[in-house]
């Protein structure tokens, strides 16, 4: 982990959405550090600033990779970012989705517009080497078929289900309507020996590991990733906190156990 940022070179670039790209990133002059899945860096467009993104891939399943939606002034700078061009980076900080805990159970991915992104390099990990799970099920939800990430991937995972829905289709649209928690239905897993790894807009990720725990998973073995306003992501600047939990150091992965009474808490 380092304190100050490293210089990483663009060695590709991918769009996934109209305003969302992945950047394929390598260090200049410095080693790759080990990323988990679910974990995040503070990732710099020189000149404007730093923003937190997690990881999109990891270096075992695609090489090291974030996701970046042009929402503002360092975003649009990260998304602007071509090919040889070099960004900073420092980390990798927070908690992963620690996978290894759910071998011997069935994985239940549930993720709502750009959270796909960090629940991709579980995924591919599941994928590569499935003989300590049982069933993976993916199920991913968007406003509308433009927002949808990884068109073609989702389409070759080896699943148990793979479940894809939209808010608002368009006139080509064929697939599912509605909210991703409709889906839920049609995933194969056994409530009582299942690991749900969730992430997408906090309204989302209530919805669904509330409907999660009524089909009967424990609050324990729902992980969830959380968003707040991460500054210094050394647990020092207390932006992104979260009633006793400081995202950027308790988090952002956390069990819906913790997560459950802090998010119903107005003001937090």
């Amino acid at each position: 982990m380092t304190a100050v940022p490293v210089p990483y070179r663009v060695v590709a670039r991918w769009p996934e959405t109209p305003d969302t790209v992945t950047l394929r990133l390598e260090p200049v002059g410095a080693p790759l550090p080990a990323f988990m899945p679910g974990q995040f860096a503070m990732v710099w467009a020189f000149g404007r600033g730093e923003i937190p993104l997690s990881v999109s891939a990891i270096p075992t399943t695609g090489g090291l990779a974030h996701t970046v939606r042009a929402v503002g002034a360092v975003s649009e700078g990260l998304y602007a970012a071509r090919v040889g061009d070099v960004i900073g980076l420092r980390g990798p900080y927070g908690t992963g989705w620690e996978l290894d805990k759910a071998i011997g159970q069935d994985l239940l991915v549930v993720a709502g517009g750009i959270g796909l992104a960090p629940l991709r390099p579980l995924i591919r990990d599941a994928v590569t080497d499935p003989k300590p799970y049982g069933r993976l099920n993916v199920l991913v939800g968007a406003r509308t078929p433009v927002d949808l990430m990884a068109k073609i991937e989702t389409k070759q995972w080896k699943t148990a289900y793979t479940g894809v829905t939209v808010d608002r289709p368009d006139d080509r649209w064929a697939g599912q309507i509605g909210v991703v928690t409709k889906l839920l239905h049609r995933a194969r897993f056994a409530p009582d020996t299942t690991t749900a790894f969730v992430c997408g807009p906090e309204p989302m990720i209530r919805a669904t590991a509330r409907d999660l725990a009524h089909r009967g998973l424990p609050a324990d073995r729902i992980r969830v990733s959380l968003e707040r306003n991460m500054r210094c992501a050394t647990g020092h600047c207390g932006h992104c906190q979260l009633g006793p939990l400081l995202l950027c150091r308790d988090g952002p992965v956390v069990t819906w156990g913790r997560a459950e009474p802090l998010l119903y808490v107005r003001e937090l």
